[in-house]
């Protein structure tokens, strides 16, 4: 069954191999879409549109003209955009009292400026044809508060506000705003600390499913937004196993973790 044949759909952030962005783009494509990738890194991007047999193009989120240049060569690329996904995002981890200004600018830019550059290139783009769904990525630290984290998390629970005021706006012209808030998530951006000993374990214990999340699972909570079947808009969907019914582990608790893994390896 494909759930959105005929469909198409530009998806920011798929740079990166076997990123979240790319898990989605392929999803979509097994399920009858045709996807126009974007992000910074031309050779990959190129490279996953012609496995998907899809499009790409190059574009920073932090700068307007680019986004809107993508919603207008999705548009004229694809005849339509009917789903917008943006998947970028920075996960700083850094203590609240040395955070630098450089790093509020950088995580501003990305995640606050960019989502809304992203949210009026696309919401705009669709409420003048018919409609649309757009989905940008939340986080479950909003929910579910994660030490050294703090400006990642104001920046997303900024952007959750954005998708609220589009989402009111908008939903008489067609068009659905959503977002989708994983918890700790196996990505290549998480590679390295989920690869490290009892790091995980420390997480899963606050988990009510028992896992991590997977890009599989943001891809199916994506595709399920995306559809017809989505009845949904202005939403952060908690797309991490009941970690918000809980919360993160402290610092004390993943070293604690990450203690236990090493003794058990000597």
């Amino acid at each position: 069954m494909q759930r959105i044949a005929g469909k198409t759909a530009v998806i920011l952030g798929a740079g990166s191999r076997d990123n979240m962005g790319q898990v989605i783009a392929r999803r979509f494509a097994a399920e009858g879409a045709t996807v126009l990738v974007a992000g910074r890194n031309g050779g990959e991007l190129e490279r996953l549109a012609g496995e998907i047999g899809g499009h790409y193009a190059l574009c920073d989120i932090t700068v307007k003209a680019e986004v809107a240049a993508l919603a207008a060569t999705g548009r004229d690329t694809l005849g339509r955009v009917d789903i917008a996904i943006n998947c970028t995002g920075w996960g700083l981890m850094a203590k609240i009292l040395e955070t630098t200004e450089a790093d509020l600018d950088r995580l501003t830019a990305l995640q606050f400026k960019g989502v809304y550059f992203f949210l009026q290139s696309f919401v705009g783009l669709m409420a003048e044809n018919g409609g649309g769904s757009v989905i940008t990525m939340s986080s479950a630290s909003v929910y579910a508060l994660l030490y050294h984290h703090a400006a990642y998390i104001g920046t997303k629970a900024a952007a959750d506000a954005l998708v609220r005021c589009f989402a009111n706006e908008f939903g008489a012209k067609g068009v659905k705003v959503n977002a989708i808030a994983p918890g700790l998530t196996a990505t290549p951006m998480t590679a390295r600390e989920v690869q490290m000993p009892g790091l995980e374990e420390a997480f899963v214990r606050e988990y009510p499913l028992g896992r991590i999340g997977t890009t599989r699972d943001v891809a199916d909570a994506a595709l399920w937004l995306a559809s017809d079947e989505s009845f949904l808009t202005g939403q952060v969907l908690q797309i991490n196993g009941g970690l918000t019914l809980r919360r993160n582990p402290s610092p004390r608790e993943i070293n604690a973790s990450l203690k236990a893994a090493a003794n058990r390896a000597d």
